[in-house]
């Protein structure tokens, strides 16, 4: 049993990302689950004796550390898309980048049938900028086939000193031809949590869950009441939309945030003593004000647990299109000077139980954008956690994630926002704050 592992993480396989780990000392990897066989052993002498083929006939001499490291890598990435190797190198970038400043392009990404898979560029980064999309399958990188490289090797040849150029080659649904996308590397300072009191509405934006973004939730609760008088507050709006995730404890802290009591989300891993459950303190910041959540195809893993967590206590109503549907948690296990593993160990269940692995949040009302003329017709969707090889399956029910992820830059275009608006604001009153059990609005 892996009793050492250090923090979980439910965010997205990362890319410009990151993830971070609380405890450095490295993991006794050495006690088993459960005591090999002898088939296991022969299993082992076989890769010994593959490994030996290698060094010895190969064309030309590879090295042996990166023979061990393409093994480990492959035994894990073969698991499932979450899983994987972290170079020591990778570790510690890793480690620097939960902490919301790094160098890179934004965004955050995943692997899809050997290509890199956009699940969301993040905001104001120069990815953002350039129009890089959720749901983008990068295939070239300055002219390099990225098909045979894994998910590390791609992004160690997006990062590169800060003001240099990269050109990226992506597939868009929808899109006949590959598109060349011109990016300038830049530090990349993430500021988690953004808001603005939008008149009597308190809007505020989680781009993604790293150490800074519980922190920042309370302070954008506490300047959005300070600016607005409590008798003219209507309420707030949480935009989880295209957030991939990211620290299991922001999720459960942000939750946290809105509710008075009850249980905000479980893990459960493949033994039973593993069970965690974690529940919600006496203290909603909010004071009880309506809130309604946004999501769409890009909100994956951390951000479905704060959606899930409101939406089974009724204390949110969850408004957009179907979530990505990744429902399983990813720890950092330290192997010193090695680097580290990121191994999929559990899977975790809403409040009411109900595991969203490959099937998604289903929002209480469903609203697509309304898309600008030169994007009619094109599908702009993710096809979610499903949609990715080697998924964990859903335990039950029939699977199917993902969903429209366009997001308008112009808040005035914000079809999704402005029913948001509407509905805090009374003018839309006939389906508005609907319980989680009863039909959900289609528009």
């Amino acid at each position: 049993m892996m009793r050492n592992a250090s923090l979980m993480l439910v965010g997205m396989a990362m890319g410009a990302a990151a993830v971070f780990t609380l405890n450095n000392a490295p993991v006794n990897l050495t006690e088993p689950a459960h005591a090999a066989t002898a088939e296991t052993y022969n299993q082992l002498n076989l890769f010994g004796d593959v490994f030996e083929r290698v060094r010895s006939d190969y064309v030309e001499e590879p090295k042996d550390s990166e023979l061990i490291e393409a093994a480990i890598n492959g035994m894990l990435t073969d698991l499932d898309p979450h899983s994987s190797y972290l170079s020591a190198k990778s570790f510690r970038d890793m480690q620097v980048q939960t902490k919301g400043e790094f160098g890179g392009l934004g965004i955050e990404v995943t692997m899809e049938d050997g290509l890199v898979k956009v699940v969301a560029p993040i905001d104001d980064t120069p990815a953002y900028k350039a129009g890089v999309q959720a749901g983008d399958l990068i295939t070239q990188l300055d002219g390099e086939q990225v098909m045979g490289l894994t998910l590390n090797q791609a992004v160690e040849k997006m990062r590169g000193p800060v003001k240099t150029d990269i050109e990226i080659t992506v597939r868009r649904e929808g899109v006949n031809e590959p598109l060349k996308i011109k990016i300038t590397r830049d530090i990349i300072k993430i500021r988690s949590v953004r808001w603005e009191p939008m008149e009597d509405v308190g809007y505020i934006r989680i781009t993604q869950f790293n150490e800074q973004t519980q922190v920042g939730i309370e302070k954008a609760i506490k300047e959005i009441s300070g600016k607005v008088p409590s008798d003219k507050l209507k309420g707030y709006i949480i935009d989880l939309r295209n957030n991939p995730g990211g620290l299991l404890d922001q999720a459960i802290a942000v939750s946290d945030d809105f509710l008075n009591r009850g249980e905000i989300v479980s893990t459960r891993g493949r033994h039973a003593e593993e069970t965690q459950r974690y529940n919600a303190r006496n203290g909603d910041l909010t004071k009880g004000l309506p809130v309604i959540v946004m999501v769409n195809g890009g909100s994956a893993s951390a951000s479905e647990i704060v959606a899930g967590a409101l939406q089974d206590h009724r204390r949110a109503t969850i408004l957009g299109t179907r979530s990505f549907g990744k429902g399983s948690v990813q720890t950092i296990i330290p192997l010193g000077a090695n680097g580290a593993i990121r191994l999929t160990t559990a899977r975790y269940y809403t409040p009411s139980g109900n595991s969203i692995q490959a099937k998604g949040i289903h929002p209480d009302i469903v609203v697509k954008q309304e898309l600008p003329d030169e994007l009619k017709g094109k599908l702009l969707e993710t096809k979610g956690e499903a949609g990715l090889r080697g998924h964990l399956q859903a335990e039950e029910g029939e699977e199917g994630s993902g969903s429209q992820a366009y997001v308008p830059r112009e808040k005035e275009k914000d079809t999704q926002l402005n029913m948001a608006l509407d509905l805090l604001r009374g003018n839309k009153t006939d389906d508005a704050f609907p319980p989680v059990s009863d039909q959900r609005v289609e528009k």
